[in-house]
């Protein structure tokens, strides 16, 4: 209707969208063409991930919906259960909210739960990060939701071209980069010793006068039962540094339980004498710590994707990560201890690198919501493609 702002419901799921999305949702909520819809769902909720529904609220974006629907025990069928119970429940906010269109972010199974809940209501879907190469289900997670969507915002160029490569309409594709790397170019670094002592006050482990890691590693779930193993071999790596190191619990996904354990035994161990533990901070916050610590380890996106922008040194442990774009501040090893010291103490004596935009330099937030209030797909999609070199590519095998 003329006049009438079109209305865009996002779904945060997990405090990793959060991260990848906020700056869409402020952009959305100031643009005078949009109304902006919010819905708070699974992980989010929940206080023992970090409660980033808190995080949210604070920045002045309050649910119109909240929806908690992880099953407990992230063993790989509690996570197809929680889809199932996301693909309940979804629909019912969004028939009631009523949105224009439905904005879902990157890989995980609440995504493909919004994905789906869309699509079978006739709502446009908006992903991002689509068209991105990753291990563990999430890729084929991706690429499913790619194929459920309407517009598509990828974060690089490769991965705009991939997108195009599944047969999507390329005049719904557009490279704007990710909004996470918004909040990483507007955050003011400070110096260590702030950044430290803002979450690492009287009592801490932590010596704000000294180099720190940072580590963050989740479970793969197609790596189920291996958790624990991985785990400990990362954290044998950091004791045998003799560092300090600020670590980050896991995520909800299948597996995350053993490598909370690993976790847990480390600390009664006595190895983590030396060791702050967090379950969630404000991305901003987090893009402080990434700016000055030594090196981050794990297998988190972020020491590719904010850790490009940053220049920060990074080793990214196992599979989770190893074919997605990154920038040359990554080096990827096993799940090895000698071989996971022996690639920090390598990226610690390199230092900080040149910052790359690999992943954009900013201004995502805003250019989604300038495409959300200007394109509206039909919701009918077809498959784009030539047909002439389609039959004159060879048969297949």
């Amino acid at each position: 209707m003329p006049g009438r702002r079109k209305k865009i419901c996002v779904v945060v799921a997990s405090r990793a969208n959060l991260a990848r999305v906020t700056t869409v949702l402020e952009a959305v909520r100031e643009h005078p063409a949009l109304e902006l819809q919010v819905i708070a769902a699974a992980s989010v909720l929940m206080e023992r991930f970090g409660s980033a529904v808190n995080v949210l609220e604070a920045a002045g974006f309050v649910p119109d919906a909240k929806i908690p629907f992880v099953i407990e025990g992230q063993t790989p069928a509690m996570m197809a259960k929680s889809t199932g119970l996301g693909l309940l429940e979804l629909p019912s906010a969004l028939e009631r909210l009523q949105p224009d269109i439905v904005l879902t972010v990157a890989d995980r199974y609440e995504t493909i739960a919004t994905a789906i809940a869309g699509a079978y209501m006739n709502i446009p879907v908006a992903h991002t990060q689509g068209g991105e190469v990753s291990g563990s289900i999430d890729e084929s997670v991706r690429h499913a939701i790619t194929k459920l969507s309407h517009l598509h915002f990828p974060a690089t160029e490769l991965s705009a071209r991939r997108v195009l490569a599944m047969g999507e309409d390329p005049r719904y594709v557009f490279n704007v980069g990710c909004p996470s790397i918004d909040l990483v170019a507007r955050s003011r670094p400070g110096t260590r010793r702030d950044a430290l002592l803002n979450h690492c006050g009287p009592g801490s482990p932590i010596d704000p006068e000294q180099p720190y890691l940072l580590v963050m590693q989740h479970g793969v779930t197609t790596e189920y039962g291996h958790g624990l193993a991985q785990m400990t071999a990362t954290l044998r790596a950091v004791t045998s540094l003799g560092m300090q190191a600020l670590v980050f619990w896991p995520n909800v996904d299948a597996g995350s339980n053993e490598v909370a354990t690993g976790i847990r035994q480390f600390r009664d161990q006595g190895l983590a004498r030396r060791c702050q533990f967090f379950r969630n901070l404000p991305a901003e916050d987090f893009a402080r710590l990434m700016t000055h610590c030594a090196c981050m380890i794990g297998n988190s996106s972020a020491a590719l994707r904010e850790g490009a922008y940053l220049g920060t040194p990074a080793v990214s442990v196992g599979t989770r990560q190893r074919d997605r774009e990154c920038g040359p501040n990554v080096v990827f090893t096993s799940h090895d201890p000698l071989g996971i010291a022996e690639a920090v103490r390598t990226q610690i004596a390199h230092g900080r690198y040149q910052r790359s935009h690999l992943f954009g330099s900013g201004t995502a937030g805003r250019a989604i919501a300038d495409i959300l209030a200007t394109v509206t797909p039909p919701v009918q999609k077809r498959l784009h493609y030539d047909p002439a070199a389609l039959l004159a590519a060879p048969a297949p095998v």
